[in-house]
């Protein structure tokens, strides 16, 4: 319920947690009843973006053309392009490779010999489902993930029929998964309060891992929470499998028809999938921006991405983010997150056209004091503090990615605009003749 729009909810979802087929049809029809496919342009990979100062607008270079425009929101989301690693000999390798993200679907698993690498939320969620295909399966892990049971019940189709008859049901049922959710978030700024977590989390491996040598592999050794927590009841059985071995040594070099650990061991292979995750901290959209100054986001963030209430950034006027720096959640859903930004780049717009201004961006004092803001409610964290080293985390050390906070509290910073925030730029060209 909480991947639905709030204002677009949806009586007939099947299952606790929907799969993917799901929730993509669910997307569909949404922008289907809204005509939003009329204002989409697919197939434009944007290569580069830059601000001019002299016209005061943006100009989007594309695979397509070139648009120009008074405001570019970036909505590229955090988690969208694969980061796989550098791994000594992977360009020799002369079976098929590919990411999780990027599933190679006319590639057949059945009877192959597959290296996965990678123990994060991307494997747990396909490592169960090739495992019973596959001749053999080689997980390469780096760090074993906390894992806490994870029940999917089906909803039964006289409670949509009464989500769909009364809509004010399933607000209350929806508000009630959220409530809970959000009290999960204590535990990320106290560390000590995961522990009772941990507790079943243990319970979970003790029932389900009887061999205490792989027990001991998927056992962590940081505080729960530190990295992203996972929900799964497929996920020990699919490693106990006679046909799965849990490498946790690391991986020296790759050959043409192999994968060699860092022990030395040779294991042939056939398919190497990648489950490593995404570029958060260093993201390719920030290598293609460009503004007032000419330099781009990422030289900007010199390593550690930070923007005001994770949506503006001091020297690129007209530039806002959804999903921005510190708007990641750990415990609840950013869809939430999202909702809140759009509905504050609503108010900032309609701002900048009362005033009749043509750029606003904030002044690097609210930024700064923003950031600040947001490193102090980390210190002492989880992802601080939990003694492991995550995605969350970018080179400097920084937690450049989270929300340390809850998400009503977020939805309230980001309740009013205040100008006093911005630097607001006044036009310096005529404006244009509204269309008839």
């Amino acid at each position: 319920v909480l991947y639905s729009y709030t204002a677009e909810q949806n009586p007939e979802w099947s299952q606790a947690f929907a799969r993917q087929p799901e929730i993509w049809a669910y997307m569909q029809d949404v922008a289907r009843r809204h005509q939003l496919e009329d204002h989409f342009r697919f197939n434009h990979e944007i290569t580069e973006a830059r601000w001019s100062v002299e016209d005061q607008r943006w100009t989007i270079e594309t695979a397509g053309d070139t648009i120009t425009a008074d405001v570019l929101i970036s909505a590229v989301g955090a988690l969208t392009e694969p980061s796989i690693p550098e791994l000594p000999g992977l360009d020799r390798f002369t079976g098929t490779i590919f990411h999780s993200a990027r599933w190679n679907h006319e590639h057949e698993l059945e009877g192959r010999s597959v290296a996965v690498v990678g123990t994060g939320a991307s494997a747990i969620q396909f490592v169960p489902e090739i495992q019973p295909e596959v001749a053999r399966l080689h997980l390469f892990q780096r760090t074993p993930p906390w894992i806490l049971p994870r029940e999917n019940p089906r909803i039964p189709s006289r409670w949509r029929e009464r989500f769909a008859r009364h809509p004010r049901l399933l607000g209350l049922a929806r508000a009630s998964v959220f409530s809970l959710l959000e009290t999960f978030h204590i535990g990320f700024r106290h560390p000590a309060v995961m522990r009772v977590a941990e507790r079943r989390a243990r319970a979970h491996i003790a029932k389900q891992v009887s061999d205490p040598e792989l027990r001991a592999k998927l056992t962590p050794d940081y505080r729960l929470g530190c990295k992203r927590i996972l929900g799964s009841n497929t996920w020990y059985p699919a490693l106990c499998a006679e046909n799965v071995d849990v490498i946790s040594t690391g991986i020296r070099e790759v050959r043409e028809r192999s994968v060699i650990d860092a022990d030395g061991v040779e294991h042939e292979v056939d398919t190497i999938i990648f489950g490593t995750g995404f570029q958060v901290t260093d993201m390719p959209f920030g290598h293609r921006v460009r503004g007032r100054d000419g330099q781009t986001l990422a030289e900007s963030w010199a390593g550690s991405m930070k923007a005001h209430l994770g949506i503006g950034v001091a020297g690129f006027p007209n530039l806002f983010m959804l999903l921005g720096p510190n708007t990641g959640l750990g415990h609840n859903s950013v869809l939430l997150m999202i909702e809140a930004q759009v509905a504050y780049v609503r108010q900032l717009l309609r701002h900048r056209d009362a005033q009749a201004v043509a750029a606003l961006e904030p002044t690097p004092a609210a930024q700064a004091a923003y950031v600040a803001e947001v490193d102090r409610l980390t210190q002492g964290s989880v992802w601080t503090a939990g003694g492991c080293l995550s995605w969350y985390v970018d080179a400097t050390g920084r937690n450049s990615t989270l929300w340390p906070g809850s998400v009503r509290a977020y939805q309230r910073r980001l309740a009013k605009f205040d100008a006093a925030d911005y630097t607001a730029e006044l036009p310096r060209r005529a404006p244009e003749p509204a269309l008839a």
